[in-house]
């Protein structure tokens, strides 16, 4: 018989009886799909993975604790033939090509009436790819497309321009620390749907150079304040383009919430009557100290971190911060936008009971090709920071973990 490629179709289970033989691994990548398209799933096997047995304790799936006998694939709509006896996967294969049941078989795709394709999901579409025929099968070769594909969908690249969904309204997006590969995939294509990007100084400027032409890009530092401050003049811009119809993104450094000012641009954006998208992103407080070698909580050495801005000296009436109380805490500091602060953080600290000794680092320009580390203590900090002429952006970290670690990792 000559050899025919698959024809491609997609099941519609929702309520209708799926067979599944064997508990094992197959079994356990197979059945979150099934269960996701609602089909009612009826698993045969004596015995099941933790996580398989799992769906069944949940009622996700029936269980019946048993091998496979005749008779199993009554009433099914599709098998799935995947048990480690092979006479019992002939026996079964037999049964469904006699009810005309759609069967895959995990142990012979050439004996099988039907083939699981690799899949991927991104915004609302699914990607499944199929090899032409039973003997030139390679799943990593078709997984490897179905990745390629996905990625393209996610980040906005592999669709044309004039396919792209444009929603009007505002995302607040999250860039990660530097490294443009740290953004979300989600960060990634609302960028690559986007008709006005606002950009931060320390947002991921990479990313920047991969914008079609037509996406206006505004520095949010270079906007003109007018009689507005700073932030109201961002407020005002995004504002301003979302009104026109245009799909705007904030593109912000590290996460929009964390010591980003998130929150005041999307409260006015609700008040304008704006839709506004959150996507988080990777906070530089986690992220920078990562890169650089450092965990910032470890087994016996810290069960805490505190995440605190610098940008306030202590002393300073405007400041929200308790620093006698984070002197006291045996966890790890971590210091944002406080280099120009640490001398005095670093002598508040001392004064109320941290001790001198404790190791401090700084990270300048985490996660990027100019990312480097410097060490020094609570005690020579403000003189190391002026010697080795560490500079802003840097993540300063306090605490034993800056000596649990390896070192820069790669």
């Amino acid at each position: 018989m000559a050899e025919h490629p698959a024809y491609p179709v997609g099941l519609r289970l929702t309520g209708r009886r799926v067979v599944v033989l064997g508990g094992g691994q197959v079994a356990q990548r197979r059945l979150p799909a099934l269960i996701a398209a609602g089909a009612d799933v009826h698993l045969v096997s004596p015995g099941a993975t933790p996580s398989v047995e799992a769906m069944a304790d949940a009622g996700e799936i029936a269980w019946t604790r048993r091998p496979y006998e005749e008779g199993d694939l009554a009433d099914a709509w599709y098998a799935l033939i995947a048990t480690t006896d092979e006479d019992a996967n002939t026996a079964a294969s037999a049964e469904a090509e006699r009810h005309r049941v759609w069967c895959v078989r995990a142990d012979d795709a050439d004996r099988a009436t039907a083939w699981t394709p690799a899949t991927g999901h991104s915004e609302g579409v699914t990607v499944a790819v199929l090899t032409t025929n039973a003997k030139g099968r390679d799943p990593r070769h078709t997984a490897a497309i179905r990745d390629a594909v996905v990625e393209g969908l996610r980040d906005g690249t592999l669709v044309a321009p004039h396919h792209r969904t444009r929603t009007a309204g505002v995302a607040l997006v999250g860039g990660g620390p530097g490294d443009p590969d740290l953004i979300t995939v989600r960060g990634r294509r609302l960028l690559a749907e986007a008709d006005v990007v606002i950009a931060d100084r320390l947002g991921p400027r990479d990313l920047l150079a991969e914008l079609p032409p037509h996406v206006e890009v505004i520095d949010a530092a270079k906007i003109p304040y007018g009689r507005y401050m700073a932030q109201e003049a961002i407020n005002n811009a995004l504002i301003e383009h979302a009104k026109q119809g245009k799909s705007v993104v904030r593109l912000k450094g590290g996460d929009p919430f964390v010591f980003g000012r998130g929150m005041e641009e999307a409260q006015a954006l609700a008040e304008a009557g704006i839709p506004c998208t959150v996507v988080p992103g990777i906070s530089s407080s986690i992220s920078v100290p990562g890169a650089a070698g450092i965990p910032v909580t470890h087994r016996g050495v810290a069960h805490e971190f505190t995440v605190v801005s610098g940008h306030v000296a202590p002393g300073d009436e405007r400041s929200l911060v308790d620093w006698p109380a984070l002197a006291r805490l045996r966890g790890t500091l971590v210091v944002l936008m406080g280099v120009d602060k640490i001398g005095r953080i670093a002598d508040t600290l001392v004064a109320h009971g941290k001790p001198a000794d404790t190791p401090v680092a700084l990270v300048q320009e985490g996660t990027t090709a100019a990312q480097r580390r410097v060490d020094a203590t609570l005690a020579t900090v403000a003189e190391t920071v002026r010697a080795e002429d560490v500079r802003p952006p840097a993540v300063i970290v306090i605490g034993e973990v800056v000596n649990a670690g390896p070192g820069t990792l790669k």
